[in-house]
């Protein structure tokens, strides 16, 4: 399995790594069994990502995506970031193997459901702005 230069580089270097201890939103997607978990934290201000931070358990890929979706929607507005698609991540890290592409679907979805959490704590129903964040398809396999 051959990984890109850019994919390797965000592995072995990911940015906006760790927690976000006054995150206005957290999201956590995956499960154990598929063996990737994404959490993202995200500090919002005026509809801005002013702050993103991701803790990943999983592939050198999952990793790589949860680092490259940091940096592709830090100082992006929360509609901007939530048409973050996991195509966009793959192009973003030159592509990914076909049996990584799940990893980007992660780092979506992980986004999605830290907005989600940032507008249930604001009071208001995430569902008609973010939909339903559902389950990766690869982690029922």
């Amino acid at each position: 399995m051959l990984y890109t230069d850019k994919v390797l580089d965000h592995f072995t270097n990911p940015r906006n790594v760790g927690e976000l201890e006054d995150a206005d939103g957290i999201g956590e997607v995956g499960n154990a069994k598929c063996g990737d978990i994404m959490k993202m934290y995200i500090k919002v201000k005026d509809g801005i990502i002013t702050d993103v931070r991701f803790k990943t358990f999983g592939c050198g890929a999952a990793v790589a995506t949860s680092s490259i979706a940091t940096e592709l929607i830090v100082g992006k507005s929360i509609d901007d970031a939530l048409k973050l698609s996991n195509k966009a991540v793959v192009e973003a890290l030159d592509g990914l193997p076909p049996s990584k592409v799940h990893c980007s679907v992660l780092a979506e979805q992980a986004i999605k459901s830290a907005v989600t959490d940032y507008y249930t704590r604001q009071g208001i129903d995430p569902i008609p702005i973010v939909g339903e964040v559902g389950d990766c398809d690869a982690c029922h396999h």
